[in-house]
């Protein structure tokens, strides 16, 4: 072996050496290992560490909160000025696993419990849960309140969206999850395989390939742990693609930050700086993905100061399979449980309740053991040994919030199970039973098999761990076991069906009210689209997709960033298999500022855009599957309850509306954050929705600007309605209703990928943030031309130039085909100019703006 010091120089001033805690994973150390064991080199322990030299005085204190606020997290991390982070391989030091029993008492103690052990339960719930043990005669292990308290947590069981809705005045709704079920069972699309089953769902676009499509949130652990909250939640995806026993192919990633430049004394104690998580964040996305060799090919970053203590973590990932593959029936009576992949340790302990809770100052302190950093190479070998195990298991699911308990609980539901907590591989020894349970530590996959040989084989020759960890049994009941002690034994029928249904009380939001509304711009219009361009929804986001590689396996055929020199946004990206003529487009629909002035409408709105971005990539309508992802406040609240309602009741009518139904989905509540003044607040209402249509490779476009001489359509119809809009962010102005959605979109998108079908569209741009001047800037810069626009839509420029009125495109057409494509559209096809080989945006109602200072202030911009 050898050994090499790079150059070392002993350090002058002051030293700071930062380690992870003990039980934190340890990658790079793991690499380390498994490097020496196919070497044939035997080694212990190993610890990986960051050694930091200090130049110049630095008083105690000052270093201190230097090394807290930049150089190390101690939720995940320990550190020692100059000199070594002692002991250096951080053992945990082995003690005596012990269970706990507890006596459920009265109503008060019932609530300390639940308080002390962190449970998140109602108080409903907890009477069920000391009735259901009354009946059994006996008190509960420690094992048997963490299991029902995950299995039962918002985060699992989905309680707000499963609850009895009433609104104000007494009048029933159906639960909202209900609501978006049977509005795709409504739709009834051939495309759909399952949906809302499982750990994703499933569409089918030309009756041969099957695509899992899943979007998680990772909310709460990126704001304590940003790197490691990203991480493993892209981490968490692709295991739930995996669970749904198809290959991961690729990922995508929807972030929301509060301002980077947001002035230290306005930060809410107890909170990271966003600046901070904003980069956590996004070195976490990027190390997982480029690492497993999956393409990001798909995203949205957006700024918002809702956002500064609680930062968004949306993470996606679409896997392949086939209508042929072996279907999973199981798991079936005597089938072994086998866990495979990563050991288990004590990280992401109570992850389940933790996301279940809102936050406060306080949370980083206690929330560390909640938190877990991912080993993507680990789960790379976990992705490589699955492909040659399928047709060797009955079921799979993935060990994701909660764990075992979780996994297990979920295959055994109506079955049973019996496991033993001795079997499972673990990182070190001292973990008490529940937390090997409840153990969320990372890169683990739960499978059922008749015979677990052969899987034992192949993990064995990918050197990852197997075990057999218990059998299902058919007795109905979860039964686990440490030593000789039964430290869990619970009736799965309790467990899955015995939590008290919520009921829970909305309000009904105000809808946006007014009429057209009159937007007033006291600079030149010329100016303001630059100061559009800069704001960091708009500007570019080149600084944060170059960290992704979008381009593994070579099958993106339309990435995020596009143009003459790939400086421009992409609307929707595509993925074609080289080997085939098919493939798929995504787009994202986000829009909080909506919400915030008229929920119901974000929701219609949402979906629009979601499915116009992937239209505008050449997608066909008719062929859309959608998975929605809420983040939201306090559901308790009634206000913020019903602004949830509200939005649900709109993306239902879209998704109805474009005939497009939703497959999956996640809720991520209580995104609130309780300050030292005990003031709570909450996030904007958040609504992400994916669209991932069909798409034909001759049918791709994008949406840079292609060829001087040729014209430029607006599509759609410009209204005067600004509520939610960026011009009204840029200029801090009241904008009044927000946009309304085109009930002739559908209509409008249908004839558009006719037209692109048959090869008379060009390219393609949206009209979103910022309207139609910063739609068209954004084409000039991608492509490198000009524009010259002698037509508007409306008579008000200002309007004309930056309203956003929804269902909009500008499509770029050749004169010689625009009689036909004109004719293909009907209605609401406006020729309002053409592009031109002067490097100049030319606006009627403004000055000209030259491209330079169209891509300087779009490239200048903070993101």
């Amino acid at each position: 072996m050898q050994t090499a010091q790079w150059g070392w120089a002993e350090p002058l001033g002051q030293t700071v050496e930062v380690a992870y805690l003990p039980g934190v994973t340890d990658s790079e150390a793991r690499e380390v290992q498994r490097a020496a064991s196919i070497l044939g080199i035997e080694v212990g322990e190993v610890a990986t560490g960051r050694l930091y030299e200090v130049q110049g005085p630095v008083a105690p204190d000052a270093l201190d909160s230097l090394v807290r606020r930049l150089l190390a997290n101690p939720v995940v991390e320990r550190w020692s000025v100059s000199g070594a982070v002692l002991p250096p391989l951080g053992s945990l030091g082995a003690v005596a696993p012990t269970v706990e029993r507890f006596v459920l008492g009265d109503q008060a103690s019932l609530a300390t419990l639940n308080l002390d052990r962190a449970m998140a339960l109602d108080p409903e719930e907890l009477l069920a849960v000391r009735d259901y043990f009354a009946r059994e005669a006996r008190t509960p292990t420690d094992v048997e309140l963490e299991m029902i308290a995950q299995t039962w947590s918002e985060h699992c069981a989905h309680k707000t969206f499963r609850a009895r809705l009433l609104d104000e005045s007494g009048v029933e709704f159906r639960p909202l999850l209900q609501r978006i079920r049977d509005t795709t069972d409504q739709i009834a699309s051939p495309h759909v395989v399952s949906a809302f089953v499982g750990n994703a769902g499933i569409v089918t676009y030309d009756g041969v390939t099957t695509l899992a499509l899943k979007c998680e949130t990772h909310n709460h652990p990126s704001a304590v742990e940003p790197f490691g909250g990203a991480n493993t939640g892209v981490g968490g995806v692709i295991r739930d693609i995996l669970g749904a026993a198809h290959d991961p192919i690729v990922c995508t990633d929807i972030l929301c930050f509060g301002p980077l430049n947001l002035a230290p004394a306005l930060l809410p104690a107890g909170s990271l700086h966003p600046r901070r998580i904003h980069d956590g964040v996004i070195s976490g996305v990027a190390d997982y993905g480029n690492k497993i060799g999956l393409p990001t090919i798909a995203g949205a970053v957006l700024y918002d100061e809702g956002y500064v203590a609680n930062p968004l973590v949306f993470a996606g990932c679409i896997g392949r399979s086939t209508l042929d593959a072996p279907v999973l029936s199981g798991p079936h009576t005597g089938d072994s449980v086998i866990v495979m992949g990563g050991r288990t340790g004590r990280d992401g302990i109570r992850g389940a309740t933790f996301s279940s809770l809102a936050m406060d100052a306080t949370t980083g302190e206690v929330a560390g053991a909640s938190v877990q950093i991912g080993d993507p190479l680990t789960e790379r070998l976990v992705m490589e040994a699955l492909r040659e195990c399928v047709g060797m298991y009955s079921a799979i699911t993935d060990c994701g919030a909660g764990g075992l308990s979780s996994a297990v609980g979920e295959m055994a539901e109506g079955i049973g199970a019996t496991c033993e907590l001795d079997r499972v591989p673990l990182k070190y020894h001292g973990l008490a039973p529940w937390e090997i349970w409840l153990s969320e530590s990372q890169e683990r996959m739960v499978l059922a098999a008749r015979d677990p040989e052969p899987i034992r084989k192949v993990c064995e020759r990918f050197g990852i761990d197997s075990a057999v960890i218990g059998t299902f049994t058919g007795s109905g009941r979860i039964v686990v076991t440490s030593g000789d002690a039964v430290v869990c034994d619970l009736d799965t029928s309790f467990l899955h069906d015995g939590r008290p249904q919520r009921t829970m009380v909305f309000r009904r939001p105000l809808r946006s009210q007014g009429g057209p509304s009159k937007a007033s711009v006291p600079v030149p219009l010329a100016e303001t689209l630059l100061l559009l361009l800069a704001h960091p929804n708009i500007c570019s986001r080149s600084s944060v997709v170059h960290r992704y590689d979008h381009e593994i396996g070579g099958a993106t055929v339309v990435r995020p960033l596009t143009g003459h020199r790939n400086e421009g946004h992409s609307d929707g990206t595509v993925w074609i298999d080289p080997r085939a003529d098919e493939g798929f487009a995504v787009g994202i629909g986000v829009n909080p500022w909506y919400g915030l002035a008229d929920p119901m409408e974000m929701g219609r709105l949402v979906v629009d855009e979601a499915i116009r971005n992937a239209v505008a990539s050449g997608a066909d309508p008719s062929r859309v599957t959608l998975l929605d992802n809420f983040s939201w406040g306090d559901p308790r609240d009634p206000e913020v309850l019903g602004q949830l309602w509200a939005t649900v009741e709109g993306m239902c009518e879209a998704s109805n509306a474009f005939g497009a139904p939703f497959v999956s989905g996640k809720d991520s509540l209580n995104n609130a954050w309780t300050g030292t003044d005990g003031v709570r607040t909450s996030i904007p209402p958040t609504l992400v929705v994916t669209a991932v249509a069909a798409v034909h490779a001759d049918h791709v476009v994008t949406s840079d600007l292609k060829e001087s001489g040729n014209a430029l359509v607006l599509l759609g119809r410009t209204e005067s309605a600004f509520g939610g809009s960026h011009l009204n962010l840029v200029l801090s102005t009241d904008g009044g209703a927000v946009p309304r959605a085109d009930e002739s979109a559908p209509a409008r998108y249908r004839r558009l990928h006719e037209a692109m079908s048959t090869g008379l569209v060009r390219s393609c741009h949206d009209c979103s943030e910022g309207g139609l001047a910063v739609t068209l800037a954004e084409m000039c810069i991608a492509g490198g031309f000009g524009a010259h626009i002698d037509v508007l839509p409306t008579d008000d420029a200002i309007t004309a130039w930056f309203s956003e009125s929804s269902g909009r495109l500008v499509v770029e057409v050749r004169r010689g085909d625009l009689e036909r494509f004109l004719d293909l559209m009907e209605i609401d096809a406006l020729v309002i100019g053409e592009v031109t080989a002067d490097p100049v945006l030319r606006m009627a109602g403004g000055i000209p703006v030259p491209l330079a200072n169209l891509a300087a202030a779009w490239s200048g911009g903070t993101s």
